[in-house]
């Protein structure tokens, strides 16, 4: 094919706006599936996290036929925990669909995926998405639609842009609002057929793909995916892979393949401008070079911004170590993350003075806890620390990261949560009022203060609220943040808990686990209700007597156990604790197990405290 008859496109916007919703429309119009197919929704969304989460964590590929022209479609992710998957994947498109939602209008990652567009030269395109809901705004919306172009656009051409309203759940866009929605998605695909230039490169010219993604085949070994820039990539022809690094080795390409609807489709060929996935090449990184071997020609890095949160994985060292994971040692673990670093771009692995744990740095602490679910539910098993923010050093001075956060809920949460945010250093920017109760607040807030806030907000709003992050800069570190600390009942012995022990435990807070259940000391069972910890014995039997006792003493009634997610415990540890993480079981434990051992800890940190002061 011609590379007039491509159209390379991405699609972005901030979480929840409707980006994968947006892609099912376009495949299911244009009859991407057969009559036998029940594709369902968010059909994009594969990964079992994804549909679970409710969330896009990983950028996609898949293509539509209109009018004889190829549309290849990107899917990228709207949380900003994965901005990395939307970088990587900027240099495959040509123009972008920038989605933005008729009721929030833009948000903190709207911004952040538009100045990746620009900054890409991607021709834009703008569509107003959920017009059927009764809040919508789409005048206003524009309009700060409007302001946001001014203020990121680096040249007229770029305020040239076309503006369309769509429903994606309901499989329709228009040019007017007023208009009728009788021709479903088409109007769309006119704009991107008459708007998005066709890919540039010669198909005569020595061929050269940028690897920006990375599939793996159990027959066809490591999947290298890209765009190709220049010239015709065929079967069994010879090939040149440069690393990131400079260094070059030769390989044969063995089969190429396109992405048709959701199919990889094997072709002898494909020229310039079609996104391809081949076969044959070995130890490929995202980021390197696939060119022809007689004139082996680097094209220009993927950049990536740096990571500004980290945490410790480190093997399982509690008293149940090996006892459920397939991998479990030192050298599978640091082979598991070194692994990821081939295709999670913005991660950072490094070692630690401890030889059984490694420093993983992410864009955020779900960018981290999806990479430890993940390895979870590959049978891996090892234990993480608490986030942390990545400090750096500028003339001298020590500079944290910043985020602005985006907060959406009733306006009877207002004075909690702000109270709260004063005390973790947020600064309140804006705060809108919609006139209907509903409260639309943004905070510039350091990331050390954001950590374990989720979870207070969640408690606070009692889930009627939304809440998201960008990342803003790094600015010079001041003040101290003022969490308040959760309380733990923390198990003193070590065995089988046990309805008596359970009971006595639950008059001093919440349980976090049911009886029957195998506990070792130092284990956590439970939230204190005072922010001090707890040593309980829950493994304690009541003691046997020769007296009857009546039907009510017999039977014991156990408060259903509290659950935590991986996010949700993360959120609410500190540095004394640990998640122990297994396929089975997330565990909670303090770093000291003794509970002999911990009280003299804190003693000498006390003792070691008074002494500076």
């Amino acid at each position: 094919m011609s590379t007039t008859n491509f159209r390379n496109i991405t699609i972005i916007a901030h979480v929840d706006h409707g980006k994968t919703t947006l892609v099912d429309a376009l495949l299911k119009q244009n009859n991407a599936f057969s009559d036998r197919e029940e594709p369902g929704e968010l059909i994009m969304d594969s990964n079992p996290l994804e549909k679970e989460k409710g969330i896009t964590i990983l950028a996609k590929n898949t293509s539509i036929r209109y009018k004889d022209v190829k549309v290849n479609i990107i899917d990228t992710p709207g949380h900003a925990d994965f901005s990395g998957e939307v970088e990587r994947v900027m240099n495959m498109a040509d123009g972008c669909i920038l989605l933005v939602d008729a009721v929030d209008g833009p948000m903190p990652q709207t911004r952040y995926v538009l100045q990746q567009a620009i900054n890409y030269g991607l021709t834009t395109i703008v569509v107003i998405n959920k017009i059927d809901r009764p809040q919508r705004r789409p005048k206003d919306v524009l309009n700060q639609i409007d302001d946001l172009f001014l203020d990121l656009a680096t040249n007229d051409s770029q305020l040239d842009y076309p503006v369309l309203y769509a429903s994606a759940r309901d499989g329709y866009a228009v040019l007017n609002i007023d208009d009728q929605t009788d021709d479903g998605i088409s109007p769309l695909l006119d704009v991107i057929l008459d708007r998005v230039p066709s890919p540039t490169g010669s198909d005569s010219d020595p061929f050269q793909i940028l690897v920006t993604a990375l599939d793996h085949d159990d027959y066809a070994g490591q999947i290298a995916i890209g765009k190709i820039s220049r010239g015709t990539v065929s079967q069994k022809s010879k090939a040149a892979l440069i690393g990131t690094n400079g260094s070059i080795a030769n390989h044969t390409i063995e089969n190429t393949f396109i992405f048709d609807g959701m199919h990889k489709v094997k072709v002898p060929k494909a020229s310039a401008g079609e996104i391809v996935a081949i076969t044959g090449l070995e130890n490929v990184h995202i980021g390197d070079t696939i060119t022809d071997h007689a004139n082996p020609e680097p094209l220009p890095p993927i950049h990536v911004d740096e990571p500004t949160v980290k945490m410790t994985f480190g093997v399982n060292t509690s008293p149940l170590m090996g006892k459920e994971g397939d991998y479990h040692t030192t050298r599978e673990l640091y082979k598991r993350l070194n692994d990821e670093l081939r295709t999670n771009v913005g991660l950072r692995v490094s070692p630690t003075d401890n030889t059984d744990e490694f420093n993983v740095s992410g864009r955020g602490e779900l960018h981290l806890s999806i990479l430890a679910e993940t390895m979870r539910r590959e049978g891996y098993e090892f234990q993480v620390s608490q986030a942390k923010p990545i400090f750096k050093t500028v003339d001298g001075k020590t500079h944290e990261p910043f985020e602005n956060l985006h907060i959406e809920t009733n306006e009877s949460h207002y004075g909690v949560l702000t109270e709260n945010l004063n005390r973790r250093l947020a600064v309140l920017e804006d705060v809108v009022n919609d006139g209907s109760g509903i409260l639309r607040l943004r905070f510039l807030i350091p990331t050390r203060g954001l950590i374990g806030f989720r979870s207070f907000f969640q408690n606070a709003t009692r889930g009627d609220g939304i809440m998201s992050s960008t990342f803003a800069g790094y600015q010079i570190k001041t003040g101290n943040v003022s969490r308040s600390t959760q309380g733990f009942l923390v198990a003193s012995q070590s065995g089988i808990s046990v309805a008596f022990g359970l009971t006595n435990a639950q008059d001093r807070g919440k349980t976090m686990i049911g009886a029957g259940k195998q506990v070792y000391e130092g284990m956590i069972v439970g939230l204190h209700t005072r922010p001090a910890d707890l040593a309980v014995n829950v493994c304690k039997e009541k003691k046997l007597t020769n007296m009857r006792s009546s039907t009510a003493d017999i039977i014991t009634k156990l408060i259903k156990p509290l659950e935590l997610s991986l996010e949700e415990s993360l959120d609410i540890i500190s540095e004394d604790e640990l998640i122990e993480i297994t396929p089975g079981h997330l565990r909670l434990r303090k770093r000291i197990l003794s509970t002999t051992e911990r009280l003299r800890f804190e003693k000498r940190s006390k003792q070691t405290a008074s002494v500076i002061k």
